[in-house]
Order: C-alpha cells, then sequence, then structure tokens
C-alpha cells in the first residue's frame, strides 16, 4: 500500500463476462471459452477514503485477458461516476490501481499490461439481490442485464450460491444470467447469456471484510 489512507466501500458488486454459469476463476479452472472478457460493477452505499465519502457513487471497468485471469496480460477500461468530484475521482482510481491497498485490487491490478484513460460518465447502477437481478448501464459504453437462471424442469429460479471463506473479492455470491451482456467502447465484445455474480460487499485498505 503506497497510499496509508484509510478507506472503506460497503455495497452492491456486480461482474459478469463471457463464460458459461459459474465463474471458472472461483474455482482457479481456465475460461469456458480460453479467455476472459466482462465487466464489473459497485455502488457504494457506505463509503470514505480518508475525509473524503465515496457514499452514493458507483464505479465500473470492462476487461480483458487474452487467458486465464492469473496468467494477466490483462487490458482494463475504468469508468467513474460522473458525480463525483475531484477528490472523489482521484479516490476512487487510486482504490482501483492497487496503490490504496487490499489484495484484490492489487492482484487485479499487477495482472494488467494496458489501463485505458478513466471515463467520467453516467452510471446507471441497479441490484436487487434477492431476486437475482442487476442492471449496469453506461451510455455508449456498456449494457448489462441480469436476470435468474432459469430451472429447465419447472421454468422457476434456478438459485446458486458460491462461498469462498478465503474469497478476496467476495466472501459469498449469487449465481445469476447476463442475458445482456455487451460494450462498445475501446474493449468491445457482446456475449448475451453468460455467467454473472452478484454479492454484497464491504472492501477496505487491508482487504474484503
Amino acid at each position: 500500500m503506497t497510499s496509508g489512507i484509510t478507506w472503506k466501500m460497503k455495497g452492491m458488486y456486480t461482474k459478469s463476462c463471457n463464460c458459461a454459469y459459474g465463474c471458472p476463476c472461483d474455482f482457479w479452472d481456465r475460461p469456458s471459452k480460453g479467455f476472459c472478457t466482462g465487466m464489473l460493477g459497485m455502488h457504494i452505499q457506505e463509503g470514505h477514503f480518508g475525509k473524503t465519502p465515496l457514499s452514493g457513487l458507483s464505479f465500473a471497468a470492462v476487461y480483458n485477458f487474452p487467458g486465464a485471469l492469473h496468467e494477466g496480460n490483462g487490458s482494463l477500461q475504468p469508468y467513474v461516476d460522473e458525480r463525483a468530484n475531484a477528490d472523489q475521482r482521484n479516490a476512487l482510481l487510486t482504490i482501483m490501481s492497487g496503490k490504496a491497498g487490499n489484495p484484490w485490487f492489487e492482484v487485479v491490478s499487477s495482472l494488467l499490461t494496458t489501463i485505458h484513460p478513466p471515463l467520467f460518465v453516467p452510471i446507471h447502477f441497479a441490484m436487487d439481490i434477492k431476486k437475482l437481478t442487476a442492471k449496469v448501464h453506461i451510455p455508449g459504453h456498456l449494457e448489462t442485464v441480469v436476470e435468474p437462471i432459469k430451472n429447465i424442469a419447472t421454468g422457476g429460479t434456478h438459485r446458486i450460491q458460491v462461498v469462498l471463506p478465503e474469497g478476496m473479492e467476495y466472501k459469498m455470491a449469487e449465481t445469476a444470467a447476463a442475458v445482456v451482456n455487451r460494450a462498445m467502447g475501446k474493449i468491445p465484445y457482446d456475449f448475451p447469456n453468460g455467467h454473472s455474480s452478484l454479492a454484497e460487499v464491504e472492501h477496505t485498505q487491508t482487504g474484503i471484510v
């Protein structure tokens, strides 16, 4: 950690990618299609970076890894809520860069070889973890719509939870379907009906709570 600042981000977190349901990364397995492309996003319900408040803001990123995540050589496009002021923008980008501590952000940043300039944009973020639904929309850049996986026998909701007692990204995530899963910016993709994880998380400079 280089910033030496105490921080917290507590809120709703989602990621969607090109893989089949059930994130292979959670099982140290290779991506379903041999590469990993997708998005992640978070809406901060409670948060701060030192004395800078972060509550109510959102951030997102689109990423691509040519192989498995741990093999590196990744590309990332960061997006920050346009409502954030200069201090808040700097805080979120510092956290995302891994320079403010937290093993998850440190590891991901170490696996990147290309980071596109951050964009400050309207981020429309909605998530209902009980209903297994989410929407993340950045006009002209990103669109993700998450719905429950369907039970093929009954047509009802098929619920799957992944529990990671030693997880860095989340400790427990609901598995769902990214029925719309596309990006149109520097890292374009379109993989409907891909994997999605939904989680309630609390990250600090020392790691996930």
